[in-house]
């Protein structure tokens, strides 16, 4: 089984789980701090239903960081809806895994009884293929909704919007590793291991 729950990403010269948004959040079994980048750019990744809003958290972040923010929330580790904001910037998102989220949603004519029987016929392989499309329609505007968020970051100045799109359209069996490959190719500083730690 994978994760879900809320990838948060962000900068502060603090801890970003110190922003009063999360206060009353503690515990490992909650929040997991996953290695930072430089610049004091963090991700915290909360387990399901610790992020009651995810949108409302963003925007709240926004305003305590002063700098932008996104939030991928993780259904299983098979897809991601990321939302991103800042200061000056309209509020954009993307789905990442576009083939799983195509087939979880796919639209489900009302006279299915039985989904285990329905996913066999061809019918729903035209309803797959139907979502896909309408999925990769979005993906030209999604991909630069990103870059003109990282670019009001200061990253992303150098990078191609066809790069981006190629991660949007890109498959991963974990999509926790598509939302790490996104920020590294908007330009971000990689991820570092804590000292003492591999």
């Amino acid at each position: 089984m994978g994760f879900s729950g809320e990838l948060v990403f962000g900068r502060s010269d603090r801890p970003l789980l110190e922003a009063p948004v999360f206060e009353g959040i503690h515990g490992r079994d909650t929040v997991h701090v996953d290695w930072p980048r430089a610049g004091g750019w963090q991700t915290l990744q909360f387990d399901d239903d610790v992020i009651k809003n995810p949108e409302a958290t963003l925007r709240t972040l926004v305003e305590w960081t002063g700098a932008p923010v996104c939030v991928a929330s993780v259904y299983d580790s098979d897809v991601a809806i990321v939302n991103g904001l800042g200061p000056g910037v309209e509020l954009w998102g993307a789905c990442l895994n576009l083939e799983k989220a195509a087939g979880l949603w796919a639209e489900v004519p009302d006279d299915v009884d039985d989904m285990s029987e329905w996913i066999i016929t061809p019918a729903f392989a035209e309803a797959v293929d139907r979502k896909r499309a309408e999925l990769d329609a979005q993906v030209p505007g999604d991909a630069q909704g990103a870059l003109d968020w990282a670019r009001s970051a200061g990253f992303g100045h150098s990078v191609a919007a066809a790069s981006i799109e190629e991660v949007l359209r890109s498959r991963e069996v974990f999509v926790e590793d598509l939302f790490d490959e996104l920020l590294d190719r908007l330009g971000f500083p990689e991820a570092v291991a804590p000292e003492g730690r591999r």
